[in-house]
Order: C-alpha cells, then sequence, then structure tokens
C-alpha cells in the first residue's frame, strides 16, 4: 500500500506542477458548461413561452426537468470525458519508455502491480476532481428547479465507472508505446468505436445485435443517468476495467522479459 500511494503522489504531483491537469480541467468545464447553458435555456424558454401560449401548454406539460436537462447533460459529460481522458493518461508510461525512466521504475523495489495502481489513482484523481467541479451545473438544475436527485446521484455513480473505464484503457494504450500522439490516438480511436457501436445495431441480426448493445459503453451509462443502479451495469464497468489493467501489467511485464 505504501509503494501504490508512493506513486500516487508522484503522478498526483507531475499533473499538477505542469499545465496539464489545469487546462484539461478547463476545457472541461469550459465545453460542459456552454452545452449545458444550452440545454437549461431551451428548457427554460419553452417553459416560459408556454405561459403565455395555450397551444404550447400540452408540450410544455410533457417536459420535465429530469429527462430534458439532467439526462442530457450526463451524455455530455460522457462525451467529453472521452474526449479528455487521453489527454490524461497518454504520458502515464509512454513518457516512461520515452525518457528511459521505465528501466529504472521497474528496477525499484515495487511491483509492475503497484505502479499501474498507483498511476491509475492518480489519473482518477483529477477526473474525480473535474466531477466534482462539475456539480455545479446539476446544482444551478436544483436551485431553479426541481429535479429528481436520484438520477443525479446515480448519474454521477455512472460517470465515476465510466470514467474508470476510459482511464484503464488509456493506461493500456500508453503501454504499448513510448509516442505519447500514439498513445492518445490509440485510446480516443478504441474507446469512440465502443462508444459508437449502438449505431450498428438497426444493420445486424438480432443475436448479434443483443450481443453489440450489450459491450457498446454507453448503453450501460444509461440506466444510471435514469435512477436506475443496476448490478449488470456495475459488473460490465468493473470486468471492463479490470481487463485492461490486467493486459497493462501483462504489457509491462513483456518488457522486464525482453530487458
Amino acid at each position: 500500500m505504501r509503494n501504490i500511494l508512493l506513486v500516487f503522489k508522484k503522478e498526483v504531483k507531475s499533473y499538477f506542477s505542469s499545465p496539464v491537469a489545469y487546462v484539461v480541467i478547463a476545457m472541461f468545464l469550459i465545453i460542459t458548461g456552454y452545452l449545458f447553458y444550452g440545454l437549461f435555456a431551451y428548457f427554460s424558454t419553452i417553459s416560459f413561452q408556454a405561459q403565455i401560449d395555450p397551444a404550447l401548454a400540452r408540450q410544455a406539460r410533457l417536459l420535465n426537468i429530469t429527462e430534458s436537462v439532467i439526462r442530457p447533460l450526463f451524455g455530455i459529460i460522457s462525451m467529453i470525458i472521452l474526449i479528455m481522458t487521453p489527454l490524461l493518461t497518454m504520458r502515464l508510461f509512454s513518457e516512461e519508455k520515452k525518457t528511459g525512466t521505465i528501466e529504472l521504475l521497474l528496477t525499484y523495489p515495487i511491483t509492475d502491480l503497484q505502479v499501474i495502481v498507483g498511476k491509475f489513482f492518480a489519473c482518477m484523481f483529477v477526473l474525480l476532481v473535474m466531477l466534482v467541479l462539475s456539480f455545479i451545473f446539476p446544482g444551478l438544475v436544483i436551485y431553479f428547479g426541481e429535479p429528481e436527485i436520484g438520477p443525479i446521484v446515480s448519474g454521477y455513480m455512472g460517470l465515476i465507472l465510466l470514467g474508470a473505464s476510459f482511464v484503464s484503457f488509456g493506461i493500456f494504450a500508453s503501454s504499448l508505446t513510448e509516442n505519447q500522439i500514439i498513445a492518445a490516438t490509440i485510446s480516443f480511436g478504441v474507446l469512440f468505436l465502443f462508444w459508437m457501436l449502438g449505431l450498428s445495431i438497426p444493420f445486424v441480426g438480432p443475436a448479434l445485435g443483443k450481443f453489440i448493445d450489450y459491450i457498446s459503453i454507453t448503453h450501460h451509462l444509461e440506466s444510471f443517468a435514469k435512477g436506475v443502479i443496476d448490478t449488470e451495469d456495475i459488473i460490465y464497468y468493473t470486468v471492463f476495467t479490470l481487463l485492461f489493467l490486467f493486459l497493462t501489467l501483462r504489457t509491462l511485464e513483456s518488457h522486464r522479459w525482453r530487458g
């Protein structure tokens, strides 16, 4: 545990002693804030117009602030996390390989697993800072409206699990190459593929479509955004995370064997 904590502190210090964490967090909040403003402004406009135009009253009754603002907001945040996570993970092992410090790191009295877990938690710490700061947006909805609290709580739980999945794959991609740009490209490309899998369902058979729907990474976030915590979704994200951390471990071990 002490070794993991040492790696964690080193990586967190590395994030916040450079502009990386600040730039990623700032861009995350700016983009999320801009898109949130669009959602909230549209909902407010429709609600206001319905008060003065009876023809829109029925449409307004169909609007629900949780369905119209909160759920789309979680979709927006998850998409921006997909974009930002490769920027956080691309350097974790690629930089070590390029500078040659990975050789020194692997000679320390510390296991490969402890290195991976320490780096994983450091990246998750930055991600959690992003999510905590993003709470200002649902906080504004709570202040000005009356959304359901359940979907907000479960939605953030889903975002944390989704973020852990993204981070684990990003770390794996970083362990494959010493080029940070290649690591970020692999991470974003594959995760985006998992993200877009659901679009191919109408073009395949029922059995294959059901399988694709299950492995689609966004499918499992939908339940959380609805306020439903399903153990199947938790298991999916947990297995996804552990799988790529395990593959990262195998990659480091192969690097050690090659000398």
